[in-house]
């Protein structure tokens, strides 16, 4: 027994070499990813993102003169899968992450990837009123390179607050269950939880229409949106040029396929597209193009 818990104690022991290991093969394939958009290759790739937003951004800062490179990212779980963390390692910015929870930033904390890169980290709920100070009091007022904006909820309501930063490039969350004809969002709740407001975890966020008119307002056009159907990119409209030039809406929605609606006892339901938006049926939103 006590050479089986010997051995058990010793696989244990190579586990963090192992996924060290696993990211360092990830991270040169996408680095031959990285080349390969310079000569016309497919856009998007994933290293860390959840889907192909790590290509997304090599093309973008390869195509627009980016003024500053730093970042923040926010809704960031433990850092492990996120849209900036190749950005971080790839092309060395110097970046400031927040998340709602303790044990992720602490896990962030212990990584090496915190004393190798210049990576700054915060915990905080995040609101409309307090993204300015959390922003503020790390040191990344003004002029940023990038902006990632992914907090399952309050995501258009935080992005209408924010007017301490001026980043070049803009991603966002969307809803895409709520399809690409309304410019519509769910009524801000600072105390909104995504699994709290509806067993489903389907009622978040904002549709496609009412981001790109935020984006408008802000100085921002549409540029991208991923195949999955879950970020949106926008680039300050003087940046923009023969490659990286203003999309419409249509060009852009994907209506996801992914299927993570949860039954009322938390487990995946894999419930059908229809089923989906039936849910949504009835629920509360606001028209954002009713409030100006």
């Amino acid at each position: 027994m006590f050479g089986r818990i010997m051995t058990l104690k010793k696989h244990l022991n190579q586990i963090p070499q192992i996924m060290k290991s696993i990211e360092q093969v990830r991270f040169s394939i996408g680095v031959q990813q990285a080349a390969a958009i310079r000569a016309g290759g497919e856009r998007e790739f994933q290293v860390f993102s959840q889907a192909g937003e790590d290509g997304i951004i090599q093309w973008l800062i390869q195509n627009i003169a980016i003024r500053n490179k730093r970042f923040i990212e926010f809704g960031a779980s433990n850092y492990v899968e996120s849209n900036t963390r190749f950005l971080l390692m790839h092309d060395d910015w110097s970046g400031f992450i927040m998340d709602g929870s303790e044990d992720n930033m602490t896990y962030v904390r212990s990584d090496e990837i915190c004393w190798r890169h210049d990576l700054h980290t915060a915990t905080a709920f995040i609101t409309a009123e307090n993204i300015n100070d959390l922003i503020r009091d790390n040191g990344f007022a003004g002029e940023v390179g990038l902006l990632s904006i992914d907090i399952d909820g309050n995501d258009y309501w935080v992005w209408k607050a924010i007017n301490c930063v001026q980043p070049d490039i803009i991603i966002c969350e969307y809803n895409s269950r709520l399809g690409c004809e309304r410019a519509i969002t769910i009524p801000y709740d600072p105390k909104f939880h995504v699994s709290r407001a509806h067993y489903s975890c389907l009622y978040y966020g904002a549709s496609i229409k009412a981001l790109t008119h935020l984006a408008r307002k802000k100085g921002y056009a549409l540029v991208y949106g991923n195949k999955f159907g879950s970020n949106l990119f926008f680039v300050r409209r003087e940046l923009l040029n023969d490659v990286v030039c203003e999309k419409t809406i249509e060009e852009c929605y994907v209506r996801a396929k992914f299927r993570e609606a949860r039954d009322s006892n938390g487990n995946l339901a894999l419930l059908t597209i229809e089923e989906e938006e039936k849910i949504l049926d009835g629920m509360m939103f606001i028209d954002v193009l009713d409030m100006h």
